[in-house]
């Protein structure tokens, strides 16, 4: 998969491409220091995944992200940051990122990760999940607007929450992948949400992700 790398800090940058060049199936393709160069590159680049920091020069990495989905741009986005804050977290994933995880994380675990997004997956982490709630205690959300989710769309969404991937839900449910894409399209047409991720935020925050 090729990863484009976006951060303004060169020895940030360097590390990453260090350990993820002797990785077999990861081709670091390109870099970039601030949120408008990260967006130039993704479009000229067209990577598969972007690892971009949230605070930068210019453009950070909440614009940037929204920049591109504005786009359309295919990229999944790895928000890789030292800012654990939730006023950080809770609107970089709200903004369309794939999974936020921080600069201390093992080695091993980044780039499982990185293959984790790459295949569709939601990566809410445990600290993650604990700024969503807490967030949730002083903004209740509104579940009545998934009073009108069947039975099998509140299993869907379980399961997009568990971080599967459409393939994995339909072998779980045991529905062919196109039967699952249109369950996907129902649950954010009903929920009024852009993407998947959206759709996990809001399951976790209603009690409708998996235990």
């Amino acid at each position: 998969m090729q990863v484009l790398l976006v951060d303004d800090h060169q020895v940030v940058r360097r590390g990453l491409r260090t350990f993820l060049e002797i990785q077999d199936d990861i081709d670091v393709v390109g870099e970039a220091a601030d949120g408008q160069a990260g967006i130039d590159r993704a479009e000229e680049l067209r990577p598969d995944v972007i690892l971009m920091d949230v605070k930068m020069p210019g453009l950070d990495g909440i614009d940037a992200l929204r920049r591109l989905r504005e786009l359309e741009n295919p990229a999944r986005v790895l928000i890789v940051t030292s800012f654990t804050e939730q006023r950080t977290v809770v609107p970089a994933l709200r903004a369309g990122a794939a999974g936020y995880v921080y600069k201390d994380i093992d080695p091993d675990a980044l780039a499982a990760a990185i293959r984790s997004v790459h295949a569709g997956h939601v990566l809410l982490q445990h600290e993650v999940a604990l700024a969503l709630l807490s967030e949730d205690e002083q903004q209740p959300p509104a579940p009545t607007r998934g009073s009108t989710l069947t039975d099998r769309e509140r299993e869907v969404l379980a399961l997009i929450a568990d971080g599967r991937s459409n393939r994995e839900i339909a072998r779980a449910l045991v529905l062919s992948e196109k039967t699952v894409k249109t369950h996907v399209s129902n649950i954010l047409m009903k929920l009024d949400l852009a993407d998947r991720t959206q759709a996990a935020l809001w399951a976790v925050r209603t009690g409708n992700a998996t235990d």
